[in-house]
């Protein structure tokens, strides 16, 4: 029967390797920023995003640093629909990572040798700023509209 899913449902749907989308509150009258984003998770422990930047600060790392607090959604985009919101703390802006904190989160969407090789390009950019962010679910928000 449809209706929403049980805090350990939404933390196991939560850790599988779907892209995530992060919302955050926005200025000067803007809407929120949504982006999507790789992510790692695994149940009861910190949510886990990265994010680069060129040459100057973008926009989502100074509205996250900002806010403090985001919305993080993954969703299964076919029938039967399901997403898990999460409604979190930003505890951590990790601007040094080390790069198996990187593989951790890339290994998700890419075979191992290609995510190490993104880890160690990505972060050895230079006139870049990556970031990796540690977040604290505080609430689930889910629904599974399958029988």
């Amino acid at each position: 029967m449809p209706g929403p899913l049980t805090e350990q449902e939404s933390q196991q749907f939560l850790a599988e390797p779907r892209v995530g989308v992060v919302s955050v509150a926005a200025d000067g009258g803007r809407p929120p920023l949504a982006v999507p984003v790789w992510h790692h998770y695994e149940p009861g422990g910190l949510l886990t995003f990265f994010t680069s930047t060129q040459g100057r600060r973008a926009r989502k790392v100074r509205l996250i640093e900002a806010a403090g607090v985001l919305s993080f959604t993954v969703q299964h985009p076919e029938p039967p629909y399901k997403y898990v919101m999460v409604e979190g703390t930003v505890v951590d802006a990790d601007r040094s990572p080390a790069e198996e904190d990187v593989v951790a989160i890339v290994r998700r969407y890419l075979p191992e040798e290609m995510a190490r090789r993104f880890a160690e390009a990505e972060l050895g950019r230079e006139n870049r700023e990556f970031v990796l962010y540690r977040v604290r679910p505080d609430r689930f928000v889910s629904f599974d509209f399958g029988d």
